[in-house]
């Protein structure tokens, strides 16, 4: 059917004036169309009257029952507590809001039926606020015909009224139309259904449906929605790719003039992953099209060689290499890297970061306008309009999921004269699963280091209560009389940084307290870098044997001598951050431990999680597992950019669809109405990762 497509604004719905448009407009709500895809997140069964006798707690049911007694209840909130049964059991439903006029329609024998959820109650089972209605004499209890759906909803806004809402907007569905944009070929290959009967079914799910199917989100309706979800926001990304692409970039040419004497005075071969990856990068740089890569390798895979190579290839045609990292920390490990690397082949570095002040700032950004120094290592630092390049060839932006897509792609700006784009390779140590690489990161190529450089041996985790910490501080012991160096993580406390420092601070004293023949040195956020940085320098060089710190050093950080590491707390981080701070460790060829020291009790997710870091240091299959728990806007980083927040589609469930959608976007072309259409619907103004 040829609809018109539904731009139609939701004040055309009766009953819709500005007060409500303003508040729909909070959920994301414009137009008849957004509502119509406002899905539910959950339903209710309304259809069957359920024995109080079988509920048990967290059961949201329909009950009919008869009022045995109705109270005040005079404790720390005066509530009105009615007692029912139903022959089966009985129930109490208590009301913190009541009027006398309620308690008084309570009568014993008054006949109720009743929706809420049973929760445990001082005297058993009890609903709290349920909703209900009085049945009159012997008057049927009326059940309803399909689920009731439970929308997400913003202050002021009520169940009910959006539930009328969206009636209404099924109705003008019916008589207007809502246009499939999906091909009909496509929907018969695919045996889905249309764009309509999908929503329909969702907003009114007949009684009969497989209700389990429908709450896994996997009934060919959810399906339905979900592909055209995903292979919108795979659209959004490749449209950002071409608006990059489009500009061209310079095609540099692998000479070999710094690369060769680069490789030969490395102190190691490189492994045959990383030469791989390095001809994959080589190649991509040789086009005139810009290169959009993403590097993945798990901590200590070696992806900074590649780096390196990337960089000298800009400088061997006469045009500048940027490296950026997020974190102060990381970024001066990665300046120290590349001077060690770079400036015996007569390569200028120079530094950019926050700290670099006065006189010494002035002099780095002549010498990046100039191109004086042909690299440049540096923070966020790096996008100020006052950075100014002489001709930028290559950027390479480690742990990119730290900064956003639109910084990222922002960088283009910094090209030559904003005209020509550089190539970008992006990096990371936090090995992002499959399903988010090929949605979240569809603008990019990816390449995976697959292999540790030999010599480095696994590390073993265990995991253990703080009830047994005296034995833990032993363990720290032994290893550093024995000539290693240890880690001692404490991890957040609460959301306060200023805490976080202090417990540090004070387990740094009582360890002093502890292990009085130990070098134990303090490293946390509040301390000026230059502090920092001298503490680091003196743990590897030894000088230090316990190193206490906060997550300040997850990333960045090489000690080959450090084979013990403790983090307090585990539970209190997500699983990539536990896997990049436990690759501090085992860098070097000795055995190495990793303590995860839980507090009691932990919850079944906290077993969970902890469970997956004893069984794997497999970092792809720790990443998969902390997807299943935390959801791609957390793994990313990105929950506070809109980015990947999906309405309906879960990459976890859908991870099936993806291939798909891959096929399904190249069949469909490029730069075509019906993209733009797919992309507008879904994404609406919210096409992020388009606004470059």
């Amino acid at each position: 059917m040829s609809a018109p497509e539904a731009g139609v604004p939701v004040t055309e719905l009766k009953g819709v004036g500005t007060a409500l448009a303003l508040k729909l407009e909070r959920l994301g709500i414009h137009t008849v169309q957004d509502l119509l895809l406002h899905l539910p997140l959950r339903y209710q069964d309304r259809t069957r009257v359920v024995p109080i006798g079988s509920l048990r707690p967290g059961d949201e049911v329909m009950i009919e029952a008869s009022v045995r007694a109705a109270d005040i209840l005079q404790g720390r909130r005066r509530s009105l507590m009615c007692r029912v049964q139903d022959g089966s059991g009985t129930l109490s439903l208590r009301f913190f809001h009541f009027r006398a006029a309620q308690k008084n329609s309570f009568q014993p024998g008054a006949r109720l039926l009743c929706f809420g959820e049973a929760r445990p109650g001082p005297g058993g089972l009890e609903m709290v606020h349920p909703e209900y209605k009085l049945l009159k004499g012997e008057e049927p209890a009326v059940m309803s015909e399909e689920l009731t759906p439970v929308y997400p909803l913003t202050e002021g806004l009520t169940q009910g009224r959006i539930r009328s809402l969206i009636t209404l907007a099924l109705e003008w569905m019916k008589t207007e139309g809502f246009q499939d944009l999906l091909p009909k070929t496509l929907l018969e290959q695919w045996l889905m259904p249309s764009l309509p009967d999908s929503l329909l079914y969702l907003h009114h799910p007949p009684v009969d449906v497989d209700q389990e199917l429908l709450l896994e989100g996997k009934h060919p309706a959810q399906r339905r929605l979900a592909m055209e979800e995903l292979l919108a926001h795979h659209l959004s990304l490749q449209k950002a790719r071409q608006r990059v692409q489009q500009q061209g970039a310079p095609a540099l040419k692998a000479s070999g003039e710094f690369s060769r004497p680069f490789l030969q005075q490395l102190p190691f071969e490189l492994t045959a992953a990383q030469l791989r990856v390095a001809r994959e990068v080589a190649r991509d740089l040789q086009q005139p099209l810009p290169m959009l890569r993403l590097v993945q390798g798990d901590v200590g895979s070696g992806k900074t060689v590649v780096a390196a190579l990337a960089a000298l290839q800009a400088v061997e045609n006469g045009l500048q290499a940027a490296v950026m990292a997020p974190t102060e920390i990381l970024a001066e490990q990665h300046h120290i890297n590349f001077t060690q690397w770079l400036e015996p082949l007569g390569i200028k570095v120079a530094w950019l970061a926050g700290k670099v002040k006065g006189k010494a700032r002035e002099a780095q950004l002549e010498a990046i306008r100039t191109g004086e120094a042909p690299v440049v290592v540096g923070t966020h630092a790096l996008f100020q309009d006052e950075v100014v390049f002489a001709d930028l060839g290559v950027v390479v932006i480690d742990e990119q999921h730290r900064f956003g897509v639109h910084q990222r792609l922002s960088l283009k700006e910094k090209g030559r004269n904003g005209e020509r784009s550089p190539h970008q390779l992006i990096m990371t140590a936090t090995p992002i699963p499959r399903t988010l690489t090929m949605s979240a990161y569809a603008d990019l190529d990816c390449s995976i280091i697959d292999e540790l450089p030999p010599g480095r041996t696994p590390v073993q985790t265990v995991v253990i209560a703080d009830s047994r910490r005296d034995q833990v501080v032993e363990r720290v012991r032994q290893a550093c009389a024995e000539g290693r160096q240890a880690y001692w993580v404490c991890t957040l406390i609460e959301e306060s940084e200023a805490l976080q420092c202090e417990a540090a601070e004070v387990t740094a004293e009582r360890l002093k307290e502890l292990l009085p023949q130990l070098r134990i040195g303090l490293v946390h956020g509040r301390m000026k870098p230059a502090e920092k940085a001298d503490i680091m320098a003196r743990f590897k060089a030894a000088e230090l044997d316990l190193l206490v710190a906060t997550t300040v050093i997850e990333v960045g950080v090489d000690v080959p001598n450090a084979s013990l590491m403790i983090i307090e707390n585990p539970e209190r981080l997500g699983l990539a951050q536990l896997h990049q701070l436990r690759g501090r460790v085992g860098r070097g060829s000795v055995e190495s431990y990793c303590v995860l020291m839980y507090h009691a009790p932990l919850s079944k997710q906290g077993r969970e999680r902890l469970g997956v870091m004893r069984e794997t240091t497999d970092g792809f299959r720790i990443a998969e597992k902390d997807l299943e728990l935390r959801g791609p806007g957390e793994v990313l980083g990105t929950r506070q950019t809109g980015m990947m927040q999906f309405r309906i589609a879960d990459l976890q469930r859908d991870a099936d669809l993806l291939p798909r959608i891959h096929q399904v976007a190249a069949d469909l072309g490029t730069q075509s109405a019906l993209n733009e259409a797919l992309i507008r619907r879904w994404l609406g103004t919210g096409d992020v990762y388009a606004q470059v």
